[in-house]
């Protein structure tokens, strides 16, 4: 009986395998010939050799001027290393490295050389955060004391006030940086949580705008406890594998353990001085505890930008980018950007809107600065120009505060010498 079983699932595989050669293959009427033909695939989209030679053109010119620029910074002593990407479109037209990763070795920046990211890392949590309310499991008005019991910012009433979207948002109204220095001293946050009951507020729920890393990492806990998923796990699982990203990583042992690494430096006297990569951060991953290299960003703009809707829809992927709360104020180095109008910060990023030099039209940027154990590093969207711009730094450097509009500016120098835009045909490719 068992035999005679095994007999007819066998038939039964090969009524399948010979109905589905029969779809594949086509026969002649001819008598007495069979000919076989493969079925045809799907041909890619034929491509104008002059579109293909403009685009390489474009490329080809836009590295020039690129490496001009950084190659006059290092020679100025400006910066030791520096990891570079810009993305057009669909297509990846820059991703290079500048300089050397440790100013006593000979071994260069090129484009996988992993950096510390600092606070980029913010900008990572809010798109999370994100999908997580695009699925319903996690929404922007949920109490951070139904998640986190033990959370106390002022009284009970205040305390109750304070959502997902404040930690965010940097508006749970607590003093500028509160707690940062616990955070740098390695200290996890299920200790720190409670020590916000000893803090005064400055502002009530979502009032005002006052940057922290502490407040801000707490995101990270409101998503382990209604997901299930540690921070790290969610967004290997969510990001970082689908777009292989694969040298991104989020603690001190992997870091230091890998073959292809910057080394933070400081400015002396005689010059720049490479220093230890540390472990802070790691303890508040959302803040900055991200690490990756020029490649992986530029992937991770690519996806930003909406060009991985097999990943996450590009609508969940702007919730993250709506305006919460406005950026008061003129001293901020972004605030001195060519054009700007107004800053606000939405969930993990700055949104910047600025006048455009030709069209004079209102424009967005979508933006934030990493500064961590001597890193520096700025990212930058322009969604209207299908543009992303990422520069990482292993020093703290004068360049890092004007580096985003002046690349910028050589992109639209080069690609304004163009009729046509041919990233997304090529990207087909």
């Amino acid at each position: 009986m068992r035999r005679s079983k095994v007999l007819v699932k066998s038939a039964c595989i090969t009524v399948a395998i010979t109905g589905l050669t029969y779809s594949v293959f086509k026969f002649t009427s001819t008598p007495g010939v069979k000919v076989v033909e493969a079925a045809e695939l799907p041909k890619k989209p034929a491509i104008n050799p002059k579109v293909l030679q403009e685009y390489k053109a474009k490329q080809n010119e836009l590295k020039v001027a690129i490496e001009t620029y950084f190659e006059n910074a290092l020679a100025k002593g400006d910066i030791i290393g520096a990891g570079v990407s810009i993305v057009k479109g669909d297509s990846i037209v820059i991703s290079e490295g500048f300089g050397k990763r440790n100013a006593n070795l000979k071994e260069p920046v090129d484009s996988e050389t992993i950096f510390r990211l600092g606070s980029i890392s913010k900008g990572f949590a809010g798109i999370l955060a994100a999908s997580f309310e695009n699925e319903g499991l996690i929404h922007w008005e949920d109490k951070v004391s139904d998640y986190i019991p033990e959370f106390r910012l002022g009284d009970k009433s205040n305390t109750d006030k304070i959502t997902l979207a404040n930690l965010l948002s940097h508006t749970a109204g607590t003093p500028y940086h509160s707690f940062t220095n616990l955070v740098e001293a390695g200290l996890p946050l299920s200790d720190i949580v409670d020590r916000f009951k000893d803090i005064t507020p400055v502002s009530a729920p979502g009032a005002m705008y006052s940057y922290q890393n502490a407040m801000f990492a707490l995101c990270g806990e409101v998503i382990r406890r209604e997901t299930g998923q540690d921070l790290a796990s969610a967004l290997m699982n969510r990001f970082f594998k689908p777009l292989n990203m694969h040298s991104t990583c989020m603690d001190h042992e992997t870091l230091t353990h890998a073959n292809n690494v910057a080394f933070p430096h400081i400015k002396r006297t005689h010059g720049w001085k490479p220093i230890k990569l540390t472990n802070k951060y790691y303890n508040a991953i959302a803040a900055g505890g991200i690490n990756a290299s020029a490649l992986d960003m530029a992937k991770w703009m690519r996806f930003l930008l909406g060009h991985n809707p097999e990943v996450m829809d590009k609508s969940a992927l702007f919730d993250a980018f709506k305006p919460f709360i406005e950026i008061g104020g003129h001293s901020k180095y972004y605030q001195r950007w060519p054009g700007h109008l107004k800053s606000y910060y939405g969930f993990g990023w700055r949104i910047h809107k600025y006048s455009d030099g030709d069209t004079k039209k209102e424009k967005t940027i979508l933006h934030h600065g990493g500064s961590v154990n001597d890193f520096r590093n700025e990212i930058a969207l322009f969604p209207e120009d299908d543009l992303g711009i990422c520069v990482l730094l292993n020093s703290h450097s004068k360049i890092a505060s004007n580096v985003i509009p002046e690349l910028k500016e050589i992109v639209k120098q080069v690609y304004q010498q163009h009729t046509s835009d041919h990233s997304k045909d090529m990207a087909s490719l």
